[in-house]
């Protein structure tokens, strides 16, 4: 296939990198001419490092290489089948791109947006075409990162997504189709990791490392909320948990934090400034955790109890059918376990029982149950 990537960041040329490696000629652009040359010699470097780790031979380096060339403008996707965008997440400005794209390309082109969190339909609704518009998530690394979220919007045509589903299938990816809501399957379900986090830390209950240190030991969670929200951006978090917030008529189950706010406006962003929730200078300890087991207990049982909920109220409105929202989770944020297979482990009478006494001490919407929790055993 001919593939467009628009957007030449670190999501764009990874994107470009899956498509390359299974056979794709693939065209990207940037409006930032100078980005598409610094992602071209970055993956050159990465392709090495792969080389030198045996992980592919030169001669695929040298081939994927071959397979990735620049577009200087929109018009150089006039042969593309398919184009995935992958720009600042800003919905009118992703609208601006479409609807100019749409002046170059075939009627046949598939035209796809990777945003985390913007609804489809909206996205494609200005198009003269929306029927060709569909969402492809890919998770960030895109080359190593299983998952991707396929999303129809309420206009697309109805065989696009198990296309698009089938093609992710043959770049050895993990496809998952799931309904345009606000963050989809994984930035929906995964908010209270966040968010619990954060109140946590807020509240004076427990510190950032203390936090970070239950969730692995207790939960062997790969990494805790305020490590991985340093290394997706403390920014970047925010800012899908305020579109998510947003989109939903401001329910406060997803309200952002304002230590999260404060955060970003002193561009503490985490790993690619330095420092966040931690720092990352060469001489920088890193602050032990003062160990308690009863307050691990509780930082567990509160964060995994709104997951859990969190993940069940997805399978009541069918966001998507049970076996993806597991496999969702899993490889899309390197959860350990389901959700509901972990739900059903810790006993849902108990994550019924522990999220009544939070909405009972806190009296906040936040904490309310799925109508369906109450239900499962």
């Amino acid at each position: 296939m001919n593939i467009g990537i628009i957007g030449a960041g670190t999501m764009g040329i990874g994107i470009a990198q899956v498509a390359a490696t299974n056979g794709c000629k693939v065209w990207v652009y940037d409006a930032n001419a100078k980005q598409v040359e610094t992602a071209t010699v970055g993956l050159e470097k990465t392709l090495t490092n792969l080389v030198d780790k045996q992980k592919i031979s030169s001669e695929k380096m040298v081939e994927i290489l071959s397979n990735i060339s620049i577009a200087t403008e929109l018009k150089d996707f006039k042969d593309c089948e398919l184009i995935i965008e992958a720009i600042i997440e800003n919905k009118e400005i992703k609208t601006k791109v479409f609807t100019e794209l749409e002046n170059h390309v075939s009627e046949n082109c598939v035209i796809a947006s990777n945003t985390s969190s913007i609804s489809i339909t909206s996205l494609g609704a200005e198009l003269q075409k929306p029927e060709r518009f569909i969402g492809i998530h890919f998770f960030n690394p895109a080359p190593l990162m299983p998952l991707v979220e396929i999303i129809p919007s309420l206009l697309t045509e109805k065989s696009l997504a198990e296309k698009m589903y089938s093609l992710m299938k043959d770049w050895g990816k993990v496809p998952v189709i799931a309904k345009d809501i606000p963050g989809f399957i994984v930035n929906r379900i995964a908010r209270p990791y966040y968010g619990e986090g954060l109140r946590l830390v807020e509240e004076n209950i427990a510190t950032v490392e203390q936090v970070d240190d239950a969730m692995k030991t207790i939960g062997n969670f790969k990494m805790g909320p305020f490590e991985l929200m340093d290394l997706i951006g403390v920014d970047v978090n925010f800012s899908v948990t305020t579109t998510v917030y947003k989109e939903y008529f401001y329910d406060s189950k997803y309200k952002p934090s304002l230590l999260q706010q404060r955060m970003s406006e002193a561009k503490l962003h985490g790993r690619k400034t330095g420092k966040g929730f931690y720092d990352y200078a060469d001489d920088a300890k890193k602050p032990e955790p003062v160990k308690d087991d009863a307050l691990y207990q509780q930082i567990f049982l509160r964060i995994i109890s709104m997951l859990i909920n969190e993940a069940v109220e997805a399978k009541r409105l069918g966001i998507a059918n049970d076996e993806d929202l597991e496999l969702a989770m899993q490889k899309g944020v390197n959860y350990p376990k389901g959700l509901l297979a972990w739900g059903k482990e810790i006993g849902y009478t108990k994550i019924s029982e522990n999220l009544q006494s939070l909405y009972e001490e806190y009296q906040e919407d936040r904490y309310r149950q799925s109508p369906l929790l109450r239900k499962l055993n």
